[in-house]
């Protein structure tokens, strides 16, 4: 597989983000449900943003991995939430997961009226091979 950034401009770059991503001689392509706050018996998260974007992150770690796929290999992330406001104040916690798995990614940040039961952040993504 082969990954090729296009970014017209520069100003993404400290958001974490680019542009497009083009993927090329992909083995497979992992497209992922919303990952939420939700726990092992299926329970919503009641938690504050911070602790529910923590674990979306984990859950979304998990499925990929499950699924045979690196989370250095995710392409495209979209990011619900009913509460922008709430997020961005946390959104270096998810820049630094993706410096830290050395993710190429295309992004984008949705708020939506609500979420699953108590949910206040998902995080639905593409990851290739």
């Amino acid at each position: 597989m082969e990954k090729r950034v296009i970014n017209p401009w520069t100003w993404q770059n400290e958001r974490s983000y680019n542009q497009a991503i083009e993927v090329t001689n992909v083995k497979g392509t992992l497209y992922v449900s919303g990952q939420t706050a939700i726990n092992d018996e299926g329970i919503s998260s009641t938690a504050d943003m911070k602790t529910q974007l923590e674990s979306a992150i984990k859950n979304l770690e998990k499925v990929i991995s499950e699924g045979g796929y690196e989370a250095k290999n995710i392409v495209k992330l979209n990011i619900y939430t009913t509460a922008t406001d709430e997020l961005l104040p946390h959104f270096n916690i998810l820049q630094d997961w993706i410096e830290k798995n050395d993710i190429k990614l295309a992004l984008t940040v949705l708020e939506v009226v609500s979420l699953f039961e108590t949910l206040t952040v998902e995080l639905e993504a593409t990851a290739v091979k």
